[in-house]
């Protein structure tokens, strides 16, 4: 008598298959891979080792999050510096069950919530993830062709433009195994806000009181900024773009395989996983530290409180810092726009075109996947639209931040489900240590979001 597949099977061959059903026969049996160079290049040095944790994170300090911390250490001075330690390990936990999820499975966040839950409920997801991304990057851009402007003079409007056709261009054309060394690169450019700092004149014992002995007046303002950073560094776009760039890296390199499939791969895929993901949120939070120091050390030490631009933010910082930290200000909006860009736009893509199950991916050239093309292009050139209008770009970037976090709670609670559901992961389902981590963080998230309705509506 013919055995008939239990349903973990056959959810099993849904995640594994590709978007058009199958894999091509040369993706199933890994036996018939062979290894390249590069490859074994990326086994084997440390620079190699890291890819979409490193990317994910150094991408969490966008013009936005830049504007927040930004904002965090002129009005609070110090004070707020215990935040980034918190969020530290919270971030680490629901980005490592992203990145799980789609390693596993082979398929990004949104294949994995159809697994699961019905169409409608992942149609809302998709929804509310495609309106934050937008949001934001129009924040982005807008920020980008202000410190632009006033570094070079010049139209904003035209720098927002060209930021963004620039931006949409290397999507399209460079394939993914290029594009992103490419991004791995552009991470360096945050280390333009460490040099701020350095030349900032810190006042590191108080610095240090902040981070670890924070005192906090609890009102609406600070409420407000506490939900804008835990917004701005636990981001849906984050999420889906982490699993998306796992499953591109199962694609790009020859002898890999989802886990479900190649279970042997586990332990060493894992350990890199978890590596690279851990050394890329520490990148991230380091580098918002060092930027809250920087503001604290020259904007709140000048009194110089309420900053409501980004080109406010970068002038300000001439006379009390130098033209140097004006210069590397400007720089890290730059190198991190151009980081965030790509990121914020691809998620939205790959989510999207997930949802519609057609072909997608970065690595397939404009032809083999127009319809996720179609939508990578139509997220930027909303995001351009909404730049052109005429909103505050610093004051657009603290509200993305705050409708990130409130959006974010759903969207973990859908991420924390399916890594934990042994019907979608099997035996590699998230282990109960990383489940209560992060839930935490959608914990963490939830409580601030509803703190943050309450303090708006009683003021």
């Amino acid at each position: 008598m013919t055995q008939q597949p239990d349903a973990t099977a056959q959810t099993s061959a849904l995640l594994v298959d590709g978007p058009g059903g199958t894999l091509p026969p040369h993706a199933t049996q890994e036996a018939k891979k062979t290894p390249t160079q590069e490859d074994h290049e990326r086994e084997q040095g440390f620079w190699s080792r890291l890819g979409p944790g490193l990317i994910t994170g150094a991408a969490d300090d966008d013009p936005s999050g830049i504007a927040t911390y930004t904002q965090a250490g002129a009005k609070f001075g110090y004070g707020l510096g215990w935040t980034l330690l918190l969020t530290y390990p919270l971030m680490v936990g629901i980005q490592l069950a992203s990145a799980r999820i789609g390693r596993t499975t082979g398929r990004g966040l949104t294949s994995a919530f159809a697994a699961l839950w019905p169409r409608p409920v992942v149609a809302v997801a998709v929804m509310l993830l495609l309106i934050a991304n937008v949001i934001n990057l129009a924040a982005d851009l807008g920020a980008m062709a202000e410190v632009t402007r006033l570094a070079i003079g010049g139209p904003e409007a035209l720098y927002a433009l060209a930021f963004g056709v620039v931006s949409l261009g290397l999507q399209a054309w460079l394939p993914y195994h290029r594009y992103v060394r490419v991004l791995k690169w552009l991470t360096l450019s945050l280390l333009a806000y460490v040099g701020v700092a350095m030349v900032a004149h810190v006042d590191w014992k108080a610095a240090l009181a902040g981070a670890l002995l924070p005192r906090v007046e609890w009102n609406a303002d600070t409420v407000k900024m506490i939900v804008a950073i835990l917004g701005t560094t636990i981001s849906p776009y984050l999420f889906f773009w982490q699993a998306a760039q796992e499953v591109e890296e199962i694609e790009r390199v020859a002898k890999d395989q989802p886990l479900r499939k190649a279970p042997r791969q586990a332990p060493a895929q894992l350990r890199r996983l978890h590596f690279d993901t851990w050394l890329g949120m520490g990148f991230s939070n380091a580098i918002a530290f060092f930027m809250i120091l920087a503001a604290a050390a020259t904007l709140h030490a000048d009194g110089k409180l309420d900053i409501e631009s980004t080109a406010q933010a970068a002038e300000a910082l001439r006379p009390v810092a130098g033209d140097a930290a004006f210069v590397l200000f400007a720089l890290g909006i730059l190198g991190t726009g151009l980081l965030a860009l790509p990121v914020l736009a691809g998620s939205a893509a790959y989510a999207c075109a997930e949802f519609l199950k057609v072909r997608r991916g970065l690595e397939k050239p404009v032809g083999a996947a127009p319809a996720f093309y179609a939508i990578l292009a139509a997220a930027m050139v909303c995001g351009m639209g909404i730049s052109l209008v005429g909103i505050d770009p610093m004051k657009a970037l603290v509200w993305a931040a705050v409708i990130n976090s409130l959006m974010a709670v759903p969207i973990m609670v859908g991420v924390m489900l399916a890594a934990g559901s042994r019907r979608l992961m099997g035996d590699l389902a998230l282990p109960l240590g990383w489940r209560v981590l992060g839930w935490a963080a959608t914990a963490a998230m939830a409580a601030a979001s509803a703190a943050f309705v309450f303090t708006s509506l009683a003021s």
